[in-house]
């Protein structure tokens, strides 16, 4: 009797991972963070809408706090606004950060993942927590080294302070008339209060004489 041949039909399961997979996974991350918060994500959900095993996850992330870390850098991408941002006139550097700053979240496809992060933060401590230390190491971190040597550190968290602040405001909680604000006068209103938080000097904090 002639054996069958052997059927090329794949068993239906879990598709193997190829080098996209890492990418497949974060945007899943992003959509399940958006729709459930990070504590009501789980990282079998994750791996679920990502078509592929938890342990895949777990391989490229190690936990639900690593998937949380890289989809934040993911989203916010600060190293691809830097060159365009750092280079040029200092007294255009808040300019040049808050309009592309508002360009990033002005696109649907873009604000989506950064939408998630923030919410997620806002509602968990942990979330906060490692977004709190992405915008200091990475975001704020490159800040430093283009603002007055005098409070750098100090200079850089207030901006961080004013961007998050207009995020919250325009984009989450959608105040008007600051939600619908076309996005040049925005830059036009807010970048000088930006631009001295990173170049005005700062006062000696000596009492005046009487």
């Amino acid at each position: 009797m002639t054996p069958r041949p052997e059927s090329t039909t794949r068993r239906p399961g879990r598709r193997p991972g190829p080098a996209r997979s890492r990418e497949d996974i974060l945007r899943a991350a992003q959509s399940v963070f958006a729709a459930r918060g990070y504590e009501g994500s789980t990282v079998r959900e994750i791996a679920r809408r990502a078509d592929v095993d938890a342990a895949l996850v777990h391989y490229f992330f190690g936990s639900k706090r690593g998937v949380f870390a890289a989809a934040v850098s993911d989203a916010l991408r600060p190293a691809e606004l830097a060159p365009a941002v750092l280079h040029g006139d200092p007294d255009g550097l808040a300019e040049r950060m808050l309009r592309r700053f508002l360009t990033r979240w002005e696109s649907p496809e873009q604000r989506r993942p950064m939408l998630a992060i923030i919410r997620s933060a806002v509602s968990n401590e942990v979330a906060a927590a490692q977004l709190s230390e992405f915008i200091t190491d990475e975001v704020l971190g490159l800040l430093v080294g283009s603002v007055p040597a005098d409070h750098a550190p100090v200079r850089a968290t207030m901006v961080g302070s004013q961007l998050i602040g207009l995020i919250m405001v325009r984009y989450i909680v959608k105040v008007e008339p600051l939600a619908s604000v076309d996005t040049e006068t925005l830059v036009r209103l807010t970048a000088p209060a930006i631009q001295r938080y990173l170049t005005t000097d700062a006062p000696s904090g000596r009492s005046p004489d009487p």
